[in-house]
């Protein structure tokens, strides 16, 4: 794993006690088509702690869905944390350990084609939060042996039925 600021932004807060939390955070974006109803989720974890959080977006894409599981995991920190943020998503993964989003920051928000990148408004968001912490980001293969990452994965379909049969019961009233 590579730790990675992801921005040119400097960390400048420190914890009252200058001593930091370590947290670990998993995260799982899903997305019932591509774009369609979507769902994130993340697990925070401090010392034996764990909190369970989720979302519903109605229109969306999956990429959207895992940029957003990571932001509102690193949200939900209420001061400045060590964090080690599993993803399964090699999207947002590849662009913080990768250099990818200080490349965008230096391009004017385009890739390396000239493209503009796509998302700007949630990785724009996603790089404040980092910087706010020491994020070191961790890849896991998704569907597979990792417990948090199956539940994330879990949350964030469930938003998605939850949404579709309350949006069912609405329709047939």
């Amino acid at each position: 794993p590579l730790k990675s600021r992801g921005s040119l932004e400097k960390n400048r807060s420190t914890g009252k006690d200058g001593r930091m939390k370590n947290v670990r955070i998993y995260t799982d974006g899903a997305c019932s088509g591509n774009p369609g109803p979507g769902g994130w989720a993340a697990i925070l974890i401090y010392q034996e702690v764990e909190k369970e959080i989720a979302g519903f977006v109605e229109e969306t894409t999956n990429n959207r869905m895992e940029l957003a599981a990571a932001l509102e995991g690193l949200k939900a920190l209420k001061q400045r944390c060590r964090v080690g943020l599993y993803t399964d998503s090699a999207y947002v993964h590849n662009a913080f350990t990768k250099g990818w989003t200080i490349s965008w920051e230096l391009n004017g928000w385009k890739t390396a084609k000239k493209d503009p990148v796509e998302n700007q408004d949630l990785w724009k968001l996603l790089i404040h939060y980092a910087n706010n912490h020491e994020v070191t980001w961790y890849k896991v293969k998704g569907h597979a042996d990792n417990p948090y990452n199956n539940r994330c994965d879990e949350l964030a379909r469930r938003q998605i039925t939850d949404h579709a049969k309350t949006k069912g019961e609405e329709t047939a009233r």
